[in-house]
This record gives C-alpha cells, structure tokens and sequence, in this order.
C-alpha cells in the first residue's frame, strides 16, 4: 500500500511523551509526538515547548542516518511537524543503555564522579515495566524470563554498540558529546530486530563538547530551567 492511500485510524496507546495510532496498513502505525515531560518515574510532570516537533525530526533524521549505515529502523515517513508514520512492532521488553560517559542514576549507584570518560562503552539492559520501576538485569535475566532470545540479544547488542559509533560521530561534528542514550527495540511480524522508539534529547545525553552545557532533559529533571532553547539547539546543530 502507497503511503499517500494511509488513513489514520484508532488511537491505540497513548504514552507519556506520545500517542500511537493505527492506520489502514496493518503493518504500518502514526506516532505522534507530545510536548508533555515527565521524570522520577512519572513523579515530576510538565511541558516543554515544542519538544514533540524537536523529538519528531530529529529521531526521524538520525534513524534515516542510522539505515543507511546498515541498522533496521521503524521509519517509515514523516507526515508532518509532529505525526510520523513508522512499522508496527512488538516491543522487545528490555531497555538498552549505552553509557560513554558517568551520569546519572550511574553515579550514584558506582559511585562514579559525573564527567567520568570510561575506557570503553558501557551496555546495559533493564527490564521495561512501568510497575517495578524499570529495574536493572543482564542477559541471563532477559533468557530466563523469556524477554528476549539469546539471538536477539546479540542482535541488539551489536545494533546498540554501531548506534552509539555513528551517533557519537555525527553528533561531534555538530560540537554536541554523546554522554549515554537508551534505545529500544523491536520485532517485525517475522520475528527480525529492527530499532524502534526515539532517538533525542528526551532519550540522550547530550553535552556541549566545548562547555558541557546540558543539551537534554536532564535539565527539566534537574530544574536547571532552559530546556525548551536547548532542544532547540540540539536541532538546530543537526538539522540546520
């Protein structure tokens, strides 16, 4: 079915920063994208302007970058500001974390100084459920609990690994450090692995490379104010 002939349907998933709905190809859903945030576990709620069109194009430009290096992304194409139609998945429940450098909830839990380069990228995996607050597992977990198999955990592995090569390079050229990111993942009706979710500021780190100002949510987390400009910015360095 041309993309031209789609008609958007039911909505049939609302998240907390978007809403999925389905259209006339069974294989194909809209993602819209909400300015709505939310951090500490859905504790803290709030807006940021104009997020949704920031995350919209900007995900959907990183993951065209992303295939044409040879990683399956959902992309299918952007209809407008906000509404992008994408491949219908079923999500594989793991989040991946690549960590480059110390943030976060890491510092805490290794105690580890925030600005920590490590020697080589960290992967990590956690179980996504809402209800036990998304908790940290390894691969033997993910087995056991039939999250995923252990082809598909290699799978995602090395996607997650050449993810965070190409993105670290584009996003140095636009003066931007890719400090960690979480993706996910998820499988086609034939069972293949293909990147799904969002790749931005609301999923990333990202720092200045020159001053390390925060470029991301981390200051809505945070109430470092400003983060609507710097969604801005991060666009505006990767998309012109």
């Amino acid at each position: 079915m041309e993309n031209n002939e789609i008609k958007i349907l039911d909505q049939m998933y609302e998240g907390k920063a978007k809403q999925v709905f389905a259209t006339t190809d069974p294989e194909i859903v809209m993602v819209h994208y909400k300015d709505d945030a939310t951090a500490g576990d859905g504790e803290k709620k709030g807006t940021i302007r104009d997020k949704g069109i920031v995350n919209n194009k900007l995900s959907n430009a990183l993951m065209q970058k992303l295939e044409k290096e040879g990683i399956p992304t959902h992309y299918v194409k952007e209809l407008n500001d906000r509404d992008t139609l994408v491949k219908k998945v079923e999500i594989v429940p793991l989040e991946v974390i690549i960590r480059n450098v110390a943030a976060g909830h890491f510092t805490l839990r290794m105690g580890v100084p925030e600005g920590t380069a490590f020697k080589t990228p960290i992967l990590e995996f956690s179980y996504k459920n809402d209800d036990l607050h998304d908790p940290f597992i390894n691969h033997y977990y993910a087995l056991a609990l039939d999250l995923a198999t252990q082809e598909e955990i290699d799978t995602i592995t090395k996607y997650a690994f050449k993810v965070n090569e190409v993105l670290k390079k584009i996003l140095l050229d636009a003066n931007i450090r890719l400090i960690d990111f979480k993706l996910e993942f998820g499988r086609l009706a034939d069972g293949t692995i293909i990147l799904a979710d969002e790749i931005s500021p609301d999923t990333c780190r990202f720092w200045d490379a020159t001053t390390g100002a925060h470029l991301d949510k981390d200051l809505f987390r945070r109430d470092m104010g400003g983060e609507a400009d710097a969604y801005q910015e991060v666009m505006k360095r990767l998309l012109g």
